[in-house]
């Protein structure tokens, strides 16, 4: 069955597609013959309480010199026709939240959403992880800052970072009677106003920061670490970390197993966890990345692993009011 994938993602154009999993994402869709359309940025909207998107229809190449051609954009509306892929990076904003509340209408019209709007809404990417706890490292979640000084005292050395931040943004590594603690608190928090997030330092970074991906709740067999380079202790691709693949752990597994079946349940298709050692770290739900890089060392192809799943959750979709007719 031939689907209309409708994809909202960053401008198409900044994209490199040596790395950039929406775009593998493309690719298979389109191998498998279904229809692309690109949501110009910003183009969600509501037209008498109906989902609609300005977007044009795409096509994409894999060559870096000429990979996408868009057609002339036309205003649609969103319903059962449609797959939409939600893939725009952080920060989950107002405006981001606003577009995940046009995608519920969306929904509510028949569209098939991944990931579901209301998850995306529900899951911050760090303080998800703290929903199995029994997987995570020591972590405090607080606007005080004498509190979070406090943690930092019982555990000696800890990282300090945002709520909101991707790419390994504002990340800071500290400890006991660092002299700059004040100050890195009173940025995190804006001075009590903002949550920050402490955890426990886990000297495992050194092995790499793995980013396991979750297809409906099953674990792809492979994670790439992230190992940071020279000075720097973080291991994000973005902040010049090196990839590096490497067959899941059984602890690894089991952390899958933990987090996988909530993701399903939620409509999560699609996730990223982020584990150091044998601690999980962040459930990425916005745009988890890595498919390009999983695929080129394993000869994978993880976006085709997603689609099965889409195209299963489409035809149960389609099949759902015929079946409730015989069932009758």
């Amino acid at each position: 069955m031939a689907l209309q994938i409708v994809t909202v993602m960053d401008p198409i154009g900044s994209i490199k597609i040596a790395k950039d999993s929406t775009f593998a994402m493309l690719l298979e869709a389109q191998r498998r013959g279904h229809r692309l359309f690109y949501v110009v940025p910003g183009g969600l909207a509501v037209r008498d309480g109906q989902a609609c998107a300005r977007m044009s229809e795409l096509k994409v190449r894999d060559d870096a010199a000429a990979f996408h051609e868009l057609g002339q954009p036309s205003l649609i509306a969103l319903d059962s026709s449609h797959v939409v892929l939600m893939r725009t990076d952080p920060p989950v904003d107002a405006d981001y939240l606003h577009d995940t509340q046009i995608l519920s209408l969306a929904q509510r019209a028949g569209a098939l959403v991944v990931n579901d709007p209301q998850g995306l809404r529900d899951m911050n990417e760090k303080l998800a992880a703290l929903e199995f706890p029994q997987c995570c490292p020591p972590t405090l979640v607080s606007r005080d800052a004498a509190a979070l000084k406090a943690f930092v005292a019982e555990h000696g050395e800890v990282v300090l970072k945002p709520l909101d931040g991707m790419g390994g943004r504002s990340i800071f590594r500290t400890s006991h009677g660092d002299p700059n603690l004040n100050v890195i608190l009173e940025t995190l928090s804006g001075n009590g106003r903002q949550l920050a997030m402490a955890q426990r330092y886990l000297p495992e970074i050194a092995q790499g920061d793995k980013r396991i991906l979750l297809v409906d709740g099953v674990p792809v067999d492979y994670c790439l670490a992230r190992i940071p380079q020279g000075d720097e202790f973080r291991g994000n691709l973005a902040a010049g970390g090196r990839g590096e693949g490497r067959r899941l752990s059984d602890r690894d597994r089991w952390i899958a197993t933990q987090v996988g079946q909530e993701m399903k349940r939620r409509g999560m298709v699609f996730v990223g966890l982020d584990v150091i050692g044998d601690y999980l770290t962040e459930v990425n739900v916005t745009s988890p990345t890595c498919i390009r890089e999983l695929d080129a060392q394993f000869g994978l192809n993880i976006a085709g692993m997603l689609f099965d799943a889409i195209e299963a959750r489409a035809a149960a979709d389609a099949a759902g009011p015929q079946a409730c007719l015989r069932a009758g």
